[in-house]
């Protein structure tokens, strides 16, 4: 399945998940930079007695938000089990955290995903799981939101390894929790500060609330803006689960660029930027090899051997080599990795294109997507935002040398500006930067060989060109997912969570030929008359011709037809409408050689009426 992420406003694009391995050990960028680390999440959630008033379609925000969370757990188990997740809720009557706050309970801690915590909060969904919620936590509205979040905080800390994005995401329907507590109200402000400090952000996911939800009351000092000050942007109150979980996903999604380098201006001038894919092909997790007894995962280990003493040979005992003019030539390894060394990595500015030159058949792999990295080059936003409204007024693109990584050749490539878009909700569906289109070399374009006499009529080409103007849609990625994917994982979920049947996916590739045909109507059987025999029937099964021995001479009817009937379907373009012996044997009568396909006993027939 391909998902298309999308992003909030100014925030730096989710990155993608390229090499979990090499990110793990930390990869090298510009300045000396290492990025490495999990992703970690906490949900932090509004439990006071506002949150289980039920709509006018009999649910609460409550359970909403519980099973927004759940979609979230069981997204995160598929695409990146290493995140670290968890759930706190604030407004109980009861307690359970590491520095003892009331009215603050850590209902799960920072781990990863997993089958039970799914089932833990399945727990608490529907009137059942409500009243069970009642009767474990109750409801006490004397909560304090900075004490939840130094709670947060302290989770954050106690986790031993390393975290890259550290993120909570605060579900509530009330605009202003102490609106009769200042003191209370300053201690969230100041803790609020407290964490944007430390590196760790604090979304906001309102809920919807009888007269609406005023983020200027309480929530304006407390999240993060993403350095926007204009509040007009910030997406509405959500009062369904689709809404709620667009707003979560386009928050939640990693942020891992595949690679931070400069964009070189000019000699003296470069700004940072990341690199990332906006989309990526989703594939079927590769099976884990498991020790029998254990059912612990095998590791494997590679070692060469020398071939005639059996002795194991170190990296430094083997060298490379190339035969050339039958003479072997040894490398060493720093010469081999010398000889495949460009330049340094970066993209380097060569001059600017219209935007029409670039046309549909230079795409030869799919494109990436930079955006400025402001941590490692102080003004690198307010550069490349200058750059970014300058291309787009004047509708350019900017053409650049683009070397990823050390030892990789440079390809030339097209920097395509891209405006931010966002949806009816103000969130945002595409994000503000340049898509990195790869332009294709020389070896890359083949001059392909047609002919220019067309198989078919001009009345043929016309109506085939109804029939495909009646079948086209707007066609969209999203809207297609791979049916075995979907399957795959439906199937995983059922075994983890001991459902009794997985949910059987929708197969949305299939066409909708009722719908099809309604469209079509009569251009179908007027195609094939203009195509086929009449006696052609594309549904009947061939019959297979039976051999015959040597005494025996296979019979079939012969059938004949006049020379102004054939001048005739030749004139008009016809021959198609009959059969292949009937060409054959016209072909055989008047000396021509026509081959065995249908198309070229046409093209003989055609050209000799055409001499005669």
């Amino acid at each position: 399945m391909s998902e298309w992420v999308s992003y909030y406003r100014s925030e730096a694009p989710e990155e993608d998940d390229g090499d979990e391995q090499q990110q793990e050990e930390g990869t090298e960028a510009v300045g000396d930079y290492r990025f490495s680390g999990r992703d970690s999440l906490i949900f932090l959630v509004d439990a006071s007695k506002a949150m289980f008033e039920k709509d006018e379609e009999g649910v609460t925000p409550f359970e909403m938000t519980i099973q927004c969370i759940r979609n979230v757990y069981t997204s995160k188990i598929i695409s990146s089990d290493r995140d670290l997740l968890s759930v706190v809720l604030y407004g109980t009557e009861n307690s359970n955290n590491s520095a003892d706050f009331k009215h603050v309970y850590v209902l799960q801690d920072l781990d990863n995903p997993g089958a039970k915590r799914i089932l833990e909060l399945d727990q608490y969904r529907g009137d059942e799981g409500q009243a069970l919620f009642h009767k474990t936590f109750g409801h006490n509205a004397d909560y304090s939101l900075g004490e939840a979040l130094w709670a947060c905080s302290n989770l954050f800390s106690d986790v031993r390894v390393r975290l890259s994005h550290k993120r909570i995401m605060l579900f509530t329907n009330e605009d202003d929790p102490h609106a009769s507590d200042s003191a209370k109200a300053k201690l969230a402000r100041t803790r609020a500060g407290d964490l944007r400090d430390t590196g760790i952000i604090l979304d906001l996911m309102h809920l919807k609330k009888p007269g609406g939800f005023d983020i200027s009351l309480f929530y304006r000092d407390i999240i993060n803006l993403a350095e926007d000050e204009d509040l007009g942007i910030q997406p509405k109150e959500s009062e369904k689960l689709e809404h709620l979980m667009k707003k979560v996903r386009a928050k939640q999604t990693k942020k891992r660029a595949m690679v931070r380098l400069n964009l070189y201006l000019n000699k003296d001038l470069s700004l940072s930027v990341g690199v990332y894919n906006l989309i990526q092909k989703a594939y079927k997790p590769y099976p884990v090899k498991l020790y029998r007894e254990t059912n612990e995962p095998v590791k494997t280990k590679t070692r060469t051997f020398n071939a005639k003493t059996g002795s194991l040979l170190l990296p430094s005992d083997t060298k490379r080599a190339q035969t050339y003019g039958n003479r072997q030539i040894v490398l060493e390894k720093e010469e081999t990795e010398e000889i495949k060394q460009f330049d340094p990595p970066g993209l380097f500015l060569i001059g600017f294109k219209p935007l029409s030159m670039l046309k549909p058949h230079h795409h030869i792999k799919p494109s990436q997507f930079i955006y400025p990295e402001e941590s490692l080059v102080s003004g690198s936003t307010t550069l490349f935002n200058a750059l970014l409204m300058k291309c787009l007024e004047r509708e350019v693109m900017a053409l650049c040398r683009y070397i990823t990584r050390r030892n990789t050749p440079p390809r030339f490539v097209a920097l395509v500006p891209q405006e931010e878009d966002v949806d009816e909700q103000k969130v945002q569906v595409a994000p503000p930067g340049f898509h990195v289109v790869f332009l294709p070399y020389a070896d890359d374009k083949r001059k392909v060989d047609f002919t220019e006499k067309l198989p078919a009529s001009q009345e043929q080409v016309d109506k085939m060109k109804q029939i495909i103007q009646k079948l086209r849609f707007k066609y969209r990625t999203d809207s297609f997912e791979n049916p075995v994917l979907q399957q795959h994982f439906r199937n995983m979920e059922a075994l983890a969570l001991d459902m009794m049947e997985p949910e059987q996916a929708e197969d949305l590739t299939m066409p909708k030929v009722e719908e099809m045909n309604h469209r079509l109507g009569n251009l179908v059987e007027e195609f094939k008359q203009l195509v086929y025999p009449p006696d052609y029937n594309p549904e009947g099964k061939a019959v297979k011709r039976k051999q015959t021995s040597n005494d025996q001479t296979e019979k079939r009817p012969r059938v004949e037809i006049s020379k102004d009937e054939l001048r005739s379907h030749a004139q008009n373009g016809t021959l198609g409408k009959l059969i292949v012996p009937v060409l054959k044997d016209a072909c055989r009568l008047y000396g021509l050689k026509g081959g065995g396909k249908k198309q070229e006993l046409m093209d003989a027939l055609t050209e000799y009426f055409n001499d005669h």
